[in-house]
């Protein structure tokens, strides 16, 4: 990751950070979006992963104010990511998926958590469905004790009272994150390309005695996959591979120990399920990619850097998580108003 960039008075509080491939269908609706916020004092970096639609272009011509960044290439969100963080000049990063269109008062509320709880640097928004309002898209990133990760309340009805509080990390289509921390943290596992480099971030910021909370208020309307297709094979092979690298690289050792049998177990009945439904050729392609020897090893070297940074142990991460090992069924809401305390637990 870049180095932090000089202090600068006139840069803006935000940086608000979309990455698109293949967006025209909701990108022009989420800058509407951006467009119509309360809070100004922001700026927007725009990454084209290639796209061969052209709304990126149209965008750009439309408000030059963009920043745009062409790579050449498709990046993935990961490194789409990194690289728009490496120009921005917010003291906040703000991710915002193009297919996630926000309230007009989503970065107010967002800023406004920020004062209201000054010792936390990521916060996560509260996505509903674009289809059905009344529905969540998700409450913040929960984490079973299996090592699965799933969103929170994923297709419940919206509750009258959910409540602010700590949830296991932020989901990456609508979150903010404090530009230092984002950097000491390595950014984003640019292997992961995209699929839970959202969760293996939030596991490495809560294993250094962080916590992510949610503000309710902070709300965006999101279709979700709408690039890559909701279970496309796409999909379902850097979700699998991915889970289990985020599982292997974050989890302590404690807990690695006795939570493999149930990750392993959890992943197997997941493989069953996708037999089911006939689509389990990627999740095999993506099990075995995660397990291929050259990239294990490199997972697994990144795992001693993970955890000789750690700051608590075992038992205070899975405090956070749902002991329910299949809570992810359910998508269940794991939210909590107490946060970490950041002292070394067992190791």
């Amino acid at each position: 990751m870049p180095a932090p960039i000089p202090d600068d008075k006139s840069a803006p509080a935000v940086s608000v950070i979309i990455v698109s491939y293949q967006s025209g269908p909701t990108l022009e609706r989420c800058l509407a979006g951006l467009k119509a916020q309360t809070f100004t004092d922001f700026e927007i970096l725009l990454v084209d992963n290639a796209s061969t639609d052209g709304a990126p272009q149209a965008a750009v011509a439309a408000d030059p104010s963009l920043i745009f960044l062409e790579p050449g290439a498709n990046l993935g969100f990961a490194a789409g990511n990194n690289l728009a963080v490496g120009r921005a000049r917010g003291r906040w990063l703000a991710l915002l998926n193009p297919d996630a269109y926000p309230e007009p008062d989503w970065l107010a509320a967002l800023m406004d958590g920020v004062a209201r709880y000054p010792g936390i640097e990521s916060f996560a928004s509260l996505q509903t469905s674009v289809d059905e309002p009344d529905r969540l898209d998700g409450a913040g990133d929960n984490m079973t004790s299996a090592g699965i990760p799933f969103r929170g309340g994923y297709g419940r009805r919206l509750p009258a009272d959910l409540p602010e509080g700590e949830v296991f990390s932020s989901c990456g289509a609508a979150m903010l994150i404090d530009r230092a921390l984002f950097l000491d943290l390595g950014g984003f596992d640019e292997r992961f390309f995209c699929y839970c480099e959202d969760v293996d971030l939030g596991y490495r910021l809560r294993l250094t005695g962080r916590a992510t909370v949610l503000l309710p208020g902070a709300r965006v309307a999101h279709v979700g996959s709408a690039s890559t297709g909701v279970r496309s094979d796409f999909a379902i092979f850097h979700g699998s591979r991915n889970r289990i690298w985020t599982f292997l690289k974050n989890t302590p050792p404690v807990l690695l120990w006795l939570t493999t049998p149930l990750h392993v177990a959890v992943t197997s009945a997941l493989l069953l399920l996708h037999l089911r439904r006939g689509d389990a050729g990627p999740a095999v392609r993506g099990i075995r990619a995660a397990l291929q020897r050259a990239d294990l090893k490199a997972v697994m070297a990144d795992r001693r850097t993970v955890q000789a940074r750690r700051k608590i142990g075992s038992l205070a991460i899975l405090r956070v998580m749902s002991i329910d090992p299949v809570a992810f069924v359910g998508r269940r809401f794991v939210i909590r108003k107490q946060r970490l305390s950041g002292q070394k637990g067992d190791k």
